[in-house]
Order: structure tokens, then sequence, then C-alpha cells
């Protein structure tokens, strides 16, 4: 497995494009990245991380425009792009009837725009790709089995596990080292909130007032 530094992103694009599988550092934690239209490439994502195929991966998009294409965005889901994208919040996401799903990530889709190293991973790629934190799932994950903080961690879980990985890109140490924020945005309804993570609640209420849109439950 190649170690590469953020300067080296285009190399990691173009590993992905091979259809091999990249962990990148986020604020949270270093995740497992594949091209989403790669049946074999999200395929060995679930592979590496001994993942049940019916717990869909993280689609990770480039842009709110992306995110119009491939949804039906609901009032309130648009208000929460527009205040929290690029970020740390992923959406819950009813797929257009003309857009082609993707499997590994289902309907409705789990979807996010990422920033810093992640985001831009995303966009010189140029397509949508799937993830999910580099670590063994539930139930298959021990007591010891813990999401990789660091690049030295990633290496250690290729490792022991044989996943497979192309490349890490360092990034340093993950500080927050918690779940993403999810919003549930089903079409023409309220939103509400999944799950607490590195996304303030209280954050997701801010975006949501400038134009008077409902608390989320």
């Amino acid at each position: 497995m190649d170690v590469l530094t953020p300067d080296q992103l285009p190399t990691a694009a173009r590993l992905l494009a091979a259809g091999q599988v990249v962990a990148v550092p986020t604020p949270r934690w270093y995740m497992l990245c594949a091209r989403a239209a790669d049946p074999a490439a999200t395929e060995a994502v679930f592979r590496a991380k001994q993942r049940p195929t019916d717990k869909p991966l993280l689609l990770l998009l480039d842009s709110f425009v992306t995110a119009e294409d491939l949804f039906d965005l609901s009032g309130d889901a648009r208000l929460l792009a527009d205040g929290l994208w690029p970020g740390d919040l992923a959406l819950r996401l009813p797929w257009k009837p003309d857009a082609k799903a993707v499997s590994a990530v289902d309907s409705p889709a789990l979807a996010g725009c990422p920033d810093r190293i992640l985001g831009r991973l995303v966009a010189l790629a140029g397509e949508p790709l799937a993830a999910a934190v580099c670590s063994i799932s539930t139930p298959a994950a021990g007591g010891r089995d813990h999401p990789a903080l660091t690049a030295a961690q990633v290496v250690a879980f290729e490792r022991t596990t044989g996943a497979g990985i192309a490349a890490v890109v360092d990034g340093g140490i993950c500080p927050h080292g918690r779940h993403t924020t999810i919003v549930d945005g089903p079409a023409g309804a309220p939103v509400r909130l999944e799950w607490a993570g590195t996304v303030h609640a209280r954050a997701v209420e801010a975006a949501l007032t400038p134009q008077g849109g409902p608390h989320v439950g």
C-alpha cells in the first residue's frame, strides 16, 4: 500500500479511476473510498470491512448541483445543503425517478458533500464516490476494532486484514473520532435528525431557520 501526501491527490484520483480503494482522512476518521459506479470497487470496500451488503455505503458528492441532478430534494434538504455543505452533514435522500440508483448505496441514499482533503479528491475524481469508515464493521468487529484516526492505523488495518487498499493519503491525526451527523430528508416532508454527530443539532436548526424552516424532530 502506498502512502501519499495531500499534494498527491491526483495520484489517488487515478487509482480510484482504475477501480482501486483509497483511504482518505476527514476531521472524523479515515474513510475507505471507491468509485460509486464501479460494482467491483464497492464490493472491495464491503469485503475489506467485512461489512454486510445490507448496510449501504455513504455516497460522496462534489457539489449541491450534483445532488440536485440525482435526488428529489425537499425545501428543508435544500436549506441544509446550502447552509452546511461542504462539511460533515449527511442527508438521507430519495433518488429522482430518472436517476440511476447506485446499488452499494441503496435507496434512499445517504449522501454527503465533504470538505478538506476528501472534498478535493471527490472533485478530482469527477464523479460520486462510495465510502465507509476504515474499520471492521459490526457484527464482525471486536472490542479492539476502532476506526483509523491516523495513516499508520490504516496501514495496520491493511496489514491485519489484507484489505487490498491501494493507497492512503496521510492527512495527519483525525481529531474528532465521531460519526457524521445524519438527517433524514424525505421528499415533500420535514427533515428529521437521525443521528447526532460532528455537526451540532443547533447548527442543523440554524440552517433551517433563515427561511422559516420547521424544527427538526
